[in-house]
């Protein structure tokens, strides 16, 4: 894949928004307290396009949403030891952390699709909900906040007039 860093799983996230350009998050099962976007990894000769629309798939059940936008470029982040020492025993490589390509999108029905029990691969997630992009950030889980800073930034001008664009650009984040 075109830009991609040595070192890093490939992998994609999806910043969903629905009609109040609210963000959806959801709390994981295996991480209690942290909040995440979806996100996953690209199956071999998968386009990061395709493997976001299949990662919100598997993992929310939602089948309608529109790709709005794309982060340029590769977003990284490293993992902490102890997480490191987990993933990479589960996927079974030595990889620094993550780059993750990112999409917008915006959710097209109602959220009545939302089911984070799919049965198309095991529930990650406890519960869900909107949020603002304030608390998207301020709940993620420290080492993927700076990722999440990024990807607010780069959409914040497709949110809403209602002031979401204005607090992005605060000296908070």
């Amino acid at each position: 894949m075109d830009g991609l860093p040595a070192g890093y799983r490939p992998n994609v996230g999806v910043c969903l928004i629905n009609s109040d350009n609210q963000i959806f998050v959801a709390s994981r099962l295996n991480v209690p307290g942290a909040w995440q976007m979806p996100q996953g990894g690209i199956e071999d000769n998968e386009e990061p396009r395709s493997a976001a629309i299949r990662e919100l798939r598997e993992e929310t059940g939602i089948v309608s949403a529109e790709i709005i936008a794309e982060v340029p470029n590769w977003l990284t982040y490293d993992f902490p030891p102890a997480v490191k020492a987990k993933v990479n025993r589960l996927w079974g490589g030595e990889w620094h952390g993550q780059a993750q390509k990112w999409f917008l999108m915006r959710l097209i029905k109602d959220e009545s699709e939302i089911n984070l029990a799919t049965g198309e691969a095991d529930p990650e997630f406890a519960e869900w909900k909107w949020a603002s992009p304030e608390e998207v950030i301020e709940q993620a889980v420290d080492y993927k906040r700076p990722t999440y800073k990024e990807v607010v930034k780069t959409f914040s001008a497709y949110f809403s007039e209602k002031g979401i664009a204005a607090k992005c650009k605060s000296s908070k984040w």
